[in-house]
């Protein structure tokens, strides 16, 4: 066949359509305009986002960034066609991140990656992106869509995440400070997070489990896919007076390997596990998908979202800021002195 009599194609012929892009940046356009805060020059629609630092706050300012994904969180939200929460996941594991080195969140950008756009659904996940920046404090001011036909099956969609914070050079929180005697204080979480879904997910295929059945006062899948706990707002303004020497997010691998990232050589962390009553949703997981006790520490937070050392005269004061904050806290262990490499020890 001659070229002149080939059939002529398009963009859309091959899967991608510019004109619902276009629709979605029309319906979501509010939504950025929702999470104001200091510092916006100028937010969504150009090449790049302008963002001015509030340098006047700071002497020795130092920038923290983070980025993160939901992970297959997405394919429980995608099964049950629930999109309206996992922008918060999304947020809030970046954000959770860069709170650890006591840093002020100041902005963050998404990416939207699917097969096909579909317009719905992207816009409840943004609109879930945009109420998460709003409850870190950070400003929406940017973001990427990309249509990949043949990327992904179809209903597919992925996520990722981009924060930039703010903190004072010298009030940075390094775990430097940490010493033996040293009070170990949870927050607790909102259930499984972002983390451990591919075992979920595994558990909820094989054990054929009615994901709607009344289950603790709720839904059990309303219990699987509750957002991230987002730790800005109660935890930030604890951690200018010195009293915090390290803070650990308590995301993928548990406390198990999350907390030893925060601690400095010849620090052991002893975790009191009868210090709270680990959250139903977790005893579901582990006796429905008979997950061994080792595994669901290394998997799951089991109720902790985070941990934060402080010093022991100091630790009760802590407990007590934060549950005025709105948080659930407790004391949950020491720090003992160890061996060369940072450890946790369950008792």
């Amino acid at each position: 066949m001659s070229r002149s009599h080939r059939k002529r194609l398009s963009y859309r012929d091959a899967g991608v359509d510019v004109d619902r892009g276009r629709d979605l940046v029309a319906r979501i356009r509010g939504i950025a305009d929702n999470t104001p805060r200091e510092g916006v020059v100028a937010g969504p629609g150009g090449f790049g986002a302008l963002f001015e630092p509030p340098l006047h706050r700071y002497r020795d300012p130092v920038l923290v960034s983070g980025t993160d994904g939901v992970g297959t969180k997405i394919k429980l939200a995608i099964a049950r066609n629930r999109h309206d929460t996992i922008g918060i996941d999304l947020v809030a594991m970046c954000v959770n991140d860069i709170l650890t080195h006591g840093a002020e969140p100041m902005f963050f950008l998404d990416y939207l990656a699917t097969g096909r756009l579909d317009v719905d659904v992207a816009e409840q996940v943004v609109a879930g992106i945009g109420r998460g920046c709003a409850l870190a404090g950070a400003a929406l001011v940017g973001g990427e869509t990309a249509e990949m036909p043949g990327m992904y099956a179809d209903g597919d969609y992925d996520l990722a995440g981009f924060c930039v914070g703010i903190a004072e050079r010298g009030a940075l929180i390094d775990g430097a400070r940490v010493a033996s005697g040293d009070r170990i204080v949870a927050v607790a979480s909102s259930g499984p997070h972002a983390n451990g879904y591919s075992l979920i997910r595994d558990i909820v295929d094989a054990s054929g489990e009615d994901l709607d059945r009344a289950w603790g006062g709720m839904r059990l899948v309303d219990a699987l896919l509750a957002p991230t706990r987002i730790y800005a707002a109660s935890v930030l303004p604890l951690t200018h007076d010195g009293d915090v020497h390290a803070i650990a997010h308590v995301t993928g691998g548990g406390i198990v390997e999350n907390l030893p990232r925060v601690l400095p050589p010849g620090a052991r962390a002893v975790i009191d596990t009868s210090s709270w009553r680990r959250p139903a949703v977790f005893d579901w997981i582990q006796d429905t998908g008979g997950v061994a006790e080792d595994e669901m520490w290394r998997t799951f937070n089991c109720g902790v979202g985070m941990l934060l050392v402080a010093a022991r005269d100091a630790a009760r004061a802590l407990v007590a800021a934060l549950e005025a904050n709105g948080e659930h806290a407790w004391v949950a262990g020491r720090i003992d002195e160890g061996g060369d490499a940072p450890d946790v020890r369950f008792e």
